[in-house]
């Protein structure tokens, strides 16, 4: 007997939110990294938050960028997994390459980030933070390949459904990065007393923990085990490798067009002062903070949707994304009215409310956060949408759709309030507000584009 609609959507809302919820709680320990970098330095003072912002900015650039590739393993597995649920090799040849991908990006990655105080400098920053932003840069670079090939594991596994591992060592990375950061700031334990430079180095030290941990789990248990993800890992697929970057390089500069525009916002608000740039830093943690609910859920519908695209299922795949989309837009009301009516609340985790020297910088935080309250829903949709239509394999033109929004109306946006019009740093937050609603309109109307046109005949494996 068919299942009626009600079912399905019920069915499809209670799997998506299995998936879903241990994925956002090990992004959220992920964005707790960073997070936790940012409040350490905040009690060495504005002048510690702000040139650790500016190496935090630059760097989140290279490591999205990182991630978006990494990304492309979510689709390419769930896809595969649709089309022949038992798959052990093709699985693998996609993880492998995945790997081989990273280390191919990481290494130009660490070449621009060695020079990180000559970039500073060119975006107009002051001297002095830029000279202790660059320090800082190199220290927490050499995280960046552990962390690309856990996110190719941790992408694997996502598509396979069984996200319980990432969440158990993301979660134990958490406390790691924090007692090391704090050791190493104020050089307890026998280690040494590096100041603003400890986080930076825990960070690096934490991001091998996760792929280590996780690699360890795909060696050792049983359900794993059997996919044999690091036998013969030195033997190439190129034309898996094509496949790989055709999808994944369209998701990595969709997703630096849409970090790199918060990142110039901080290099405009930078520009105004060191207390507005010190409370952009803490806004900016805040907001990421919570876009981790978004970007968990819209790894969950990849999959969903990518294993009903192997199936050739169009009614699943309209199932899943829409179910994924109301989901998303039902938790991003709750952010939004707790950006809007706690904002003491959230920014008092960051900064001292009272200490004398953070009064002005909690004023313009205030000031962002209700700006930012604006957007959460918008920004929680263009997130999900985005990995509603990876599902299906459609990243190029999600792609133009990232670069006109972010960039042709959120940066022109966040120029011409925040200096013609001398709304400064509360301009450039409503800039970011117009760019994000674009982007999440248009990439909404994709998927309805997309939904209404039958799926072309799904091609057989290897």
């Amino acid at each position: 007997m068919p299942l009626a609609p009600f079912t399905l959507w019920r069915r499809e809302a209670v799997e998506t939110f299995a998936l879903a919820w241990p994925m956002i709680i090990a992004q959220l320990a992920q964005m707790a990294l960073p997070t936790t970098d940012i409040l350490l330095l905040g009690g060495l003072g504005p002048e510690a938050v702000a040139s650790g912002a500016l190496a935090v900015n630059l760097y989140n650039t290279f490591l999205l960028f990182g991630v978006g590739v990494m990304s492309a393993t979510v689709p390419l597995v769930a896809r595969r997994r649709g089309m022949m649920r038992h798959s052990v090799k093709d699985l693998r040849r996609t993880v492998q390459q995945a790997l081989w991908v990273a280390v191919a990006i990481v290494l130009p990655m660490w070449a621009i980030l060695w020079h990180g105080e000559a970039i500073f400098l060119l975006l107009g920053q002051d001297p002095e933070l830029s000279r202790r932003g660059a320090e800082f840069l190199r220290i927490m670079m050499w995280g960046l390949l552990p962390f690309f090939g856990f996110v190719a594991l941790r992408s694997f596994i996502a598509a396979l459904e069984r996200p319980a591992w990432t969440l158990i060592v993301g979660v134990s990375a958490v406390p790691l990065n924090a007692g090391f950061g704090w050791a190493l700031i104020h050089g307890r334990f026998g280690l040494p007393a590096m100041g603003v430079n400890g986080p930076a180095l825990a960070t690096a030290v934490t991001m091998a923990f996760l792929f280590a941990g996780l690699a360890t789990v795909l060696v050792v248990e049983r359900r794993f085990r059997r996919y044999h993800l690091f036998g013969h890992f030195w033997r190439a697929d190129w034309r898996r490798w094509r496949e790989f970057w055709r999808l994944g390089l369209p998701i990595a500069l969709m997703i630096v067009f849409e970090t790199s525009i918060f990142n110039a916002a901080g290099f405009l608000v930078g520009l105004i002062g060191t207390a507005p740039l010190a409370a952009h830093a803490v806004t900016l943690q805040i907001a990421a903070t919570t876009f981790m609910i978004p970007f968990g859920l819209a790894q969950a519908v990849t999959v969903r949707v990518g294993l009903a695209y192997g199936r050739g299922d169009d009614g699943a795949m309209a199932i899943a994304g829409w179910t994924s989309w109301w989901l998303t837009v039902a938790i991003m009301c709750g952010t939004a009215a707790l950006f809007a009516f706690a904002p003491d609340l959230l920014l008092g985790a960051f900064l001292d409310r009272t200490d004398p020297k953070n009064t002005e910088t909690l004023g313009f935080g205030r000031s962002y956060l209700a700006v930012a309250a604006l957007f959460q829903i918008v920004d929680g949709i263009q997130a999900t949408a985005a990995g509603m239509l990876r599902g299906r394999h459609d990243t190029r033109v999600p792609m133009i759709m990232a670069l006109a929004g972010y960039w042709g109306i959120g940066l022109t946006g966040s120029i011409v309030l925040a200096f013609p019009l001398r709304l400064e740093g509360v301009g450039v937050w409503l800039g970011l507000a117009l760019g994000l609603g674009a982007v999440a309109i248009l990439l909404t109307w994709r998927w309805i584009t997309l939904s209404r046109r039958p799926l072309a005949p799904t091609p057989g494996g290897d």
